[in-house]
C-alpha cells in the first residue's frame, strides 16, 4: 500500500484545495492530510486565517478524500509524521517547489500544479478589504505601512501629515497624501492615528461622525470623561474604536499573561516595568514629540493593569519636566499600591535604564529582558534554579501586524476583539489625565 501525506491550512476551502487533494489522493492508496493548527499558522506568520482549526478539519473531512486527518502543530513535524506513519510520498503545491526537497531523504517528494486564479488569500482579501488612512507625523508610520503589506485586505490608501519630509517619503506609494484630515476622511473606511495625543480626541470624534472606524495609539484621550463620550459615540454608530499598542499583540507578551494568570508563579505581589530612551531634549522643534507619560507610560501601565487590575488603592507620580514646558516630562516614575500588591513603572525620553520587567509572585517570578515591550523571550524562575524554564516565541513585526489583523477582524465582525479591554484603556487615560492635572504628582528638581 502506498501512503501519501500532504499539509495545508485549508482556510475557506475552495476548488483549488479540492483539486490539489484529488491529485494527492491519486498518487497512492492511502491519503493523510495534515491541517495546520492556529498557533502554528500564527507562529509562521500566517495571520489572516479566518476559520478555526476544527472548522477547517471538518471541511476537509466532509470532502471524503482523506483517509486520515492529523493536526500539524510544530516545526519539524513533517519528518516525524513521515517516520511515524511510514509515508511513501510527500506532496504539496508547486508554489512550494524546492522548499521541501530536504524530505527526499525520507520519502518521495512530489510538487503538484496548483489551480490558477483562486486562493484563500485572494478570497480573504476580497471579503475583508478595508481602505485605511494613516495619520500623524512620526516615522513609525513607515513601519506601520510596511507591516500592513503582510495583512490581506488592508489597503493603505491615504496619508494625512503636517510634516513635509514624511509626505515626501510616501509620495508615489500611497494614492492620497494630504495635510487635510477632512479630505482624507472622505476617501477611506477607517483611520490609524499616530498623531500627537492632544489631537486624538478631536480626530477620533471627527472620524466617528464621518462613519469611519478608528485604530488609535494609546492614550485615546487625555480626559476620562471625553474617553467615555467617544466610546459611547462609537457604540451608537456601530463603529470600531480600538487602542493601538503593539506590545499587547506580541506573542511572547500574550503567552506571559496566560502563564501568570494560570498561577505558575502563585499570587502576583509586585510588578516593576521600565521603558526608557535617550533623546536630544528641549522643546520639540515641531511640536510632534510625545512626552514620556504618553509615549512610554501607556506601555508600562499595560501589564500592571492587566495582571493586578485597575482598582489600586493609591498612586504616586514622580516626574521631572522641562523648564519651559511643565507638561513635557523627560522622566516619570509611578508607584501603584494595591490591597495585597504593589507595582512601579519608570519611563523616560531623557534617561536610560535597563528596559526589563520583573513580575514577582508567591511561588516564583518572571523576568523579561530589555526591551521587554517587544521581546520574544522570557524566563520563569524559582527558588530552585533547576526548576527554571525559558520561553521563546517568534515575533513578526513586533506584534504590529497581529494588531492590524485584529482591527480588521473587529471591523468585519462588528465586535471588539481588542487585546486591551476598555477598562484598562480608560484607566490609562485616567492616570495620564492626573499627570496633566498634577494630581498625586511630585515634581523633581534639577
Amino acid at each position: 500500500m502506498t501512503k501519501v501525506i500532504t499539509y495545508g491550512t485549508y482556510d475557506m476551502l475552495h476548488r483549488g484545495h479540492i483539486r490539489l487533494l484529488e491529485r494527492a489522493k491519486a498518487l497512492g492508496d492511502y491519503l493523510i492530510v495534515g491541517v495546520t493548527a492556529e498557533a502554528f499558522d500564527r507562529a509562521r506568520g500566517k495571520l489572516n486565517v479566518k476559520q478555526s482549526t476544527m472548522d477547517r478539519v471538518m471541511a476537509v473531512k466532509a470532502l471524503g478524500l482523506a483517509d486520515q486527518i492529523i493536526i500539524e502543530e510544530y516545526e519539524g513535524q513533517k519528518i516525524d509524521d513521515i517516520r511515524r506513519y511510514g509515508i511513501d510520498i510527500f506532496t504539496v503545491g508547486s508554489d512550494w517547489t524546492g522548499k521541501f526537497d530536504y524530505l527526499r531523504e525520507y520519502c518521495q517528494v512530489v510538487y503538484l500544479p496548483r489551480t490558477e486564479g483562486v486562493s484563500s488569500s485572494a478570497l480573504r482579501a476580497e471579503e475583508r478589504s478595508l481602505r485605511l488612512a494613516i495619520v500623524g507625523e512620526s516615522d513609525f508610520l513607515k513601519k506601520f505601512y510596511r507591516e500592513a503589506k503582510a495583512v490581506n485586505g488592508l489597503h493603505i490608501c491615504g496619508l494625512c501629515t503636517q510634516r513635509p519630509e514624511l509626505a515626501d517619503a510616501f509620495q508615489g506609494q500611497i494614492p492620497q497624501v494630504t495635510a487635510s484630515y477632512e479630505d482624507v476622511l472622505e476617501q477611506v473606511d477607517a483611520v490609524y492615528l499616530m498623531s500627537h495625543p492632544k489631537l486624538h480626541a478631536e480626530q477620533i470624534r471627527q472620524a466617528l461622525i464621518h462613519g469611519k472606524h478608528v485604530l488609535c495609539e494609546t492614550p485615546l484621550a487625555l480626559n476620562p470623561d471625553v474617553y467615555d463620550e467617544l466610546r459611547d459615540l462609537a457604540a451608537s454608530r456601530q463603529l470600531v474604536l480600538m487602542d493601538s499598542m503593539k506590545t499587547a499583540y506580541a506573542t511572547a507578551y500574550y503567552r506571559l499573561l496566560l502563564l501568570v494568570k494560570s498561577g505558575r508563579i502563585g499570587r502576583v505581589t509586585s510588578i516593576d516595568a521600565t521603558c526608557t530612551s535617550v533623546r536630544s531634549m528641549g522643546i520639540p522643534k515641531h511640536g510632534y514629540d510625545w512626552n514620556s507619560i504618553c509615549e512610554w507610560g501607556s506601555v508600562a501601565m499595560l501589564p500592571i493593569f492587566q495582571l493586578l487590575g485597575t482598582k489600586y488603592s493609591s498612586k504616586q507620580i514622580l516626574s521631572h519636566v522641562l523648564a519651559d514646558d511643565p507638561f513635557f516630562d523627560d522622566f516619570t516614575r509611578i508607584n501603584f499600591v494595591y490591597p495585597s500588591a504593589a507595582a512601579s513603572l519608570c519611563v523616560g525620553n531623557g534617561v536610560k535604564a535597563e528596559g526589563d520587567m520583573v513580575i514577582a509572585g508567591t511561588k516564583g517570578y518572571i523576568y523579561v529582558p530589555a526591551p521587554w515591550w517587544k521581546t520574544d523571550y522570557f524566563e520563569l524562575r524559582y527558588e530552585n534554579p533547576a526548576d527554571n524554564k525559558r520561553y521563546f516565541y517568534a515575533l513578526e513585526g513586533e506584534g504590529l501586524r497581529y494588531e492590524q489583523i485584529t482591527f480588521l477582524k473587529s471591523v468585519q465582525t462588528g465586535t471588539d476583539q481588542s487585546y486591551i479591554s476598555s477598562d484598562v484603556s480608560r484607566q490609562i487615560v485616567s492616570v495620564v489625565h492626573d499627570f496633566y492635572q498634577k494630581k498625586d504628582v511630585t515634581l523633581l528638581g534639577d
